[in-house]
C-alpha cells in the first residue's frame, strides 16, 4: 500500500488482508480484481460491484436519473439533455441551440451547463447570456458526447446520503466554500449529520431515489430549494476520499459494510 493510492483503493486493500481475500491492483488502482477461492469480484473506478448495469448507467447518466425519478415521482432537479452535434443531424437532429436558447429564456436567473456523465464539477458552469452558453457549451462538447441543462436554483443546503440496501450508512452536509457550487473538490466541506429531521428527511428521499432506479450502493445528493428537497444526482460509485480525511473510520466501515455484501458471507 502507497499513501499516493486513493482512499478507495486502501479500504479495498485492508478489507480483503482482514479476510483472507487475494488482491490484485492493476491500471493504476482503477481496476481491482479479489480472489476468494473460485469467487473472483472487481471493482472499477469506484464502483464495487453491487449494482445492476442498468442502474449504473442510469446513475451515470444525469438526464436519465432525471427522467425516472419524474417519472416515478420523486422530488428533483431537471436535467435536459442535449447531443453533441458531432455525432451527425441523424442523431442529434437540428434546431438544438434554439432549444438551449429557450431554456436560458425560461430561466432568466440562469442555468447550470455541465457534461451529461461524469463527478467532482469539472466543467460545470453557470450562465445567464447567450454568450456565455454558447462558451459553456463549446468546452463541455470539446470533451464529451453529451451535456444537460438545468436551472440555476439557490441551493439552501446540499447534503449527501450513501446508502446501502435502503440503509443510509452516512449523511453529510456539504459545507460551501467560496465557490458557488456545493463540489467536494471545489472547496466544499463535509459535516456529519448524526440524527435530526434534516437528517432523517434527506435519508428518506435518497432511499425513494435510490429505489426508483434499482441501484443497491451510491451515493445521493440532495438539495433544499426553497425549503423542499430534492434530488441533485445519483452516483453509482461511491467516493468518499474527503470525508476519510476527517472520519477514516467510518469511510472504512462503510467500504467494509459493502464488501461483506459483494462476497455475501464467503469472506471470513
Amino acid at each position: 500500500m502507497t499513501s499516493s493510492e486513493r482512499i478507495f483503493v486502501q479500504a479495498i486493500r485492508r478489507y480483503c488482508a482482514d479476510h483472507g481475500i487475494a488482491v490484485d491492483v492493476r491500471a493504476g488502482g482503477w481496476l481491482i480484481a479479489m480472489h476468494l477461492g473460485k469467487v473472483r469480484q472487481f471493482a472499477f473506478g469506484y464502483d464495487i460491484g453491487l449494482n445492476s448495469a442498468i442502474a449504473h448507467r442510469i446513475a451515470n447518466d444525469k438526464s436519465a436519473t432525471a427522467e425516472v425519478l419524474a417519472l416515478t415521482g420523486v422530488p428533483c432537479i431537471p436535467h435536459h439533455l442535449f447531443l453533441n452535434p458531432k455525432l451527425g443531424r441523424n442523431v442529434v437532429g437540428g434546431g438544438w441551440r434554439e432549444a438551449m436558447l429557450d431554456l436560458l429564456r425560461d430561466n432568466p436567473q440562469g442555468v447550470v451547463v455541465k457534461p451529461n456523465e461524469g463527478t467532482s464539477g469539472r466543467s460545470v458552469f453557470k450562465v445567464t447570456t447567450a454568450t456565455e452558453l454558447d462558451d459553456a457549451v463549446g468546452e463541455v462538447f470539446a470533451m464529451s458526447t453529451g451535456l444537460v441543462i438545468s436551472p440555476y436554483v439557490a441551493i439552501e443546503e446540499e447534503v449527501r446520503v450513501i446508502l446501502l440496501d435502503d440503509v443510509p450508512l452516512v449523511v453529510y452536509g456539504k459545507q460551501r466554500g467560496a465557490d458557488w457550487r456545493h463540489n467536494l473538490d471545489a472547496g466544499a466541506k463535509p459535516v456529519l449529520l448524526e440524527s435530526g429531521e434534516m437528517r432523517a428527511a434527506c435519508a428518506k428521499l435518497a432511499s425513494d431515489a435510490a429505489r426508483a432506479i434499482g441501484i443497491i450502493f451510491a451515493s445521493i445528493d440532495v438539495v433544499r430549494v426553497d425549503g423542499s428537497w430534492r434530488v441533485l444526482e445519483i452516483n453509482s460509485g461511491v467516493m468518499m476520499e474527503a470525508l476519510a480525511k476527517l472520519h477514516p473510520d467510518l469511510v472504512q466501515a462503510t467500504y467494509d459494510a459493502a464488501l461483506d455484501r459483494v462476497f455475501a458471507g464467503q469472506a471470513h
